[in-house]
């Protein structure tokens, strides 16, 4: 039986690689993170249900050339339960437009994760939450 502390590793090594993900804006790599029916609810935008709809999404960002130049994530509250586990986080992003001569998008807020180990063994998001917000405590 594995224990809480082996399953809290594994979310510290897969935060890890959700956020490496996220600084290449590296699509591939994001989409393996998610669950074929995850739901992502972002800011100003209609929920995306399932893998295909997150996939467009990111494709239309990538495409439009968009290059993070920074991406922090700082997780809390990691909640196991099983194979299904919660975390939120504090987050920050600095976008760089296509257009050199518009400003980054500099942008701060919180993120909640719901994940669940799959038949694999590799966690995957369930359900995605971000809003924004702002600079908080030095985060």
């Amino acid at each position: 039986m594995v224990s809480t502390d082996e399953r809290r590793n594994e979310l510290v090594a897969f935060n890890a690689k959700f956020s490496d993900a996220h600084l290449k804006m590296d699509a591939p790599a994001i989409l393996g993170k998610w669950a074929e029916d995850g739901v992502s609810l972002l800011p100003e935008t209609a929920p995306m249900v399932g893998k295909p709809a997150i996939a467009t999404f990111l494709s239309g960002v990538t495409e439009q050339g968009w290059r993070m130049e920074k991406m922090e994530l700082d997780f809390q509250g990691v909640e196991v339960s099983g194979d299904w586990a919660s975390e939120w986080a504090f987050e920050h992003q600095v976008e760089r437009p296509p257009d050199a001569s518009k400003p980054a998008f500099d942008g701060h807020g919180r993120m909640l994760l719901v994940l669940h180990r799959e038949a694999d063994g590799n966690w995957r998001i369930k359900r995605e939450m971000w809003n924004q917000g702002q600079k908080e405590g030095g985060k």
